[in-house]
């Protein structure tokens, strides 16, 4: 008998350790992190999760995951993302005993990419691309955005959603030599960010999630400041105009903690 008991010890001690490690990774908060580049962590320079997506440890759903004790990330934001892309390629990731969601979604299907490009050529107005990304924004994201936020809540009824916004991008100097952004264009550009936020902050309350606002933070930190938290034009030119490492650790990552813990 006692043989018997010598001989079943480790065995019992190997099935405790495999029931507390089940305890534990049942009782863990999921975390489905949604959207485009800006959540995906374009800009950070680093994709070791997900190349193609541009997902990287540097990004603020790596991070807070990281931050905080006990928490599952399902990380499936992807540089590039719009709507469309959310319901098709993401949203599926949210379950209903998902516990936290965070996205950032809507630049792309306003072509904000494109408007600053656009922008960026010496001797071309862009105003008439600012007015229809203004006008998409104002006309059609809505109805777009009221979608993707209408299939989250479906999913996960009980999950708190942190929507965040984008920040302004211009302080007022351009101070890259292969850019040509005149002061009015800046000036435009920063409008239309406040009126992206606008929107979103309008549709996330609609839905009954939460909105946090990325414009407070990033005010002194925008392209061309002494301490940027954003990118001006980068090599390669996809990591411009995105929060590098500092802006998602101490501009992103803060104002989802603000609601998550």
């Amino acid at each position: 008998m006692h043989q018997l008991i010598r001989r079943l010890a480790p065995l019992c001690a190997a099935l405790a350790v495999l029931l507390a490690t089940a305890a534990a990774a049942a009782a863990a908060d999921k975390y489905v992190a949604l959207g485009d580049s800006y959540s995906s962590g374009t800009g950070t320079r680093s994709y070791t999760l997900n190349d193609a997506c541009q997902r990287g440890v540097y990004a603020y759903p790596y991070l807070v995951a990281q931050q905080r004790p006990n928490t599952a990330l399902t990380f499936v934001a992807c540089s590039g993302a719009k709507t469309g892309d959310v319901l098709a390629n993401q949203v599926s990731s949210v379950t209903s005993d998902t516990r936290f969601v965070t996205i950032t979604i809507g630049g792309n299907d306003a072509g904000f990419s494109s408007v600053i490009t656009a922008c960026a050529y010496p001797l071309v107005s862009c105003n008439t691309d600012i007015t229809n990304a203004q006008n998409y924004i104002k006309n059609t994201l809505p109805g777009k955005l009221d979608q993707v936020y209408n299939a989250i809540k479906s999913r996960a009824p009980s999950a708190t959603v942190v929507v965040l916004g984008y920040p302004r991008l211009f302080m007022g100097v351009d101070c890259n030599a292969g850019t040509f952004f005149s002061s009015d264009e800046m000036t435009k550009l920063n409008a239309t960010a406040d009126l992206l936020r606008s929107v979103t902050s309008a549709r996330a309350a609609a839905a009954g999630f939460v909105f946090k606002d990325a414009i407070p933070p990033f005010v002194g930190h925008a392209v061309c400041s002494s301490t940027e938290w954003l990118n001006g034009l980068s090599n390669p030119v996809g990591e411009s105009y995105h929060p590098n490492r500092t802006g998602h650790s101490s501009g992103y990552a803060p104002l989802v903690r603000q609601v998550i813990g």
